[in-house]
């Protein structure tokens, strides 16, 4: 597969065009289109008592997303790289998910700006409905500029370079070869893949030595055979196995190995059950100060 074209979904919060330009690096991918889309909420513009539909307030709002977008269109065309404007009314994740779909995009760009000192969540509602909604299509939370924890303190971190390198921590799941299949995608835009497995504390507690050294070796081959198939992909690729939280050591992980981005799969539970417990990747999402790139 080849990552052809991205949808960037933006509210036009501040360093979103920082964001957008951390994606040329996606050039030497094969990216050759970017779809600027920007969502209008219907309730802004929506019937009022008395007032009916706000139709002013429409091509207002539509005005001054073209006005924008034409500016971004003009810096991605000095780039070397094409784009298209889409703009609509409706209710933003359904509306996103259905554009991305008849665009036939290969990747969806959305997140935040950044969290404040007082959050302590990365990602919103709408963009955790986005993971959950998009069953198809990878979905990549950017967090371009965050403040994270980092020894008791308050730091600033900017995430320039996302794809420069990624963490793959995966399960073994299907999503997971999905996820493994797409980052051999990204060749010409990584420089090396840190491959990662964490045997969970509900499969490792009660069992024996015997039976424990067992998982530990069927998992490191596991990992050769992802780095083999990433090295003949052209990546440099690097394994790495680890016990404990899964989502804790994760994000442990990355920090550890300097990763610039988390990729995971993501297995599309009953949305009602993962809107109350969450999922690990979900977890990933909202805690890592990374770019987090998960795939169905």
């Amino acid at each position: 597969m080849k990552l052809t074209k991205v949808l960037f979904a933006t509210k036009f919060r501040e360093l979103a065009f920082d964001a957008l330009e951390s994606l040329l690096d996606l050039k030497a991918a094969g990216l050759k289109e970017i779809i600027l889309t920007y969502i209008i909420p219907r309730e802004e513009v929506g019937f009022v008592p008395y007032g009916g539909y706000m139709k002013d307030e429409e091509e207002r709002l539509r005005e001054q997303a073209r006005i924008r977008f034409e500016d971004w269109q003009e810096a991605l065309s000095k780039a070397g790289v094409d784009s298209k404007i889409r703009i609509e009314v409706g209710e933003p994740v359904p509306k996103l998910v259905r554009i991305a779909e008849k665009e036939k995009v290969n990747l969806i760009v959305a997140g935040r700006k950044k969290r404040t000192a007082l959050e302590k969540v990365y990602v919103g509602s709408h963009t955790l409905d986005l993971l959950r909604r998009s069953t198809a299509i990878p979905v990549l939370i950017s967090k371009y500029m965050v403040y994270c924890d980092m020894e008791g303190q308050c730091v600033r971190r900017v995430n320039e370079h996302p794809f420069q390198r990624p963490l793959f921590a995966t399960d073994w799941s299907k999503p997971s070869q999905n996820a493994l299949e797409f980052i051999t995608s990204l060749k010409g835009a990584v420089d090396k893949v840190d491959v990662v497995h964490v045997i969970g504390v509900k499969i490792s507690k009660g069992l024996d030595k015997t039976e424990l050294y067992r998982i530990e070796k069927e998992s490191k081959e596991r990992l050769d055979k992802y780095c083999a198939t990433l090295k003949k992909a052209g990546l440099e690729a690097e394994p790495h196995l680890a016990a404990g939280r899964t989502a804790s050591e994760i994000i442990r992980l990355s920090r550890e190995l300097n990763s610039t981005m988390i990729v995971q799969g993501t297995t599309g539970k009953d949305r009602v059950k993962e809107f109350f417990i969450g999922s690990v990747s979900h977890r990933i999402a909202e805690a890592s100060e990374l770019p987090t790139l998960l795939v169905p």
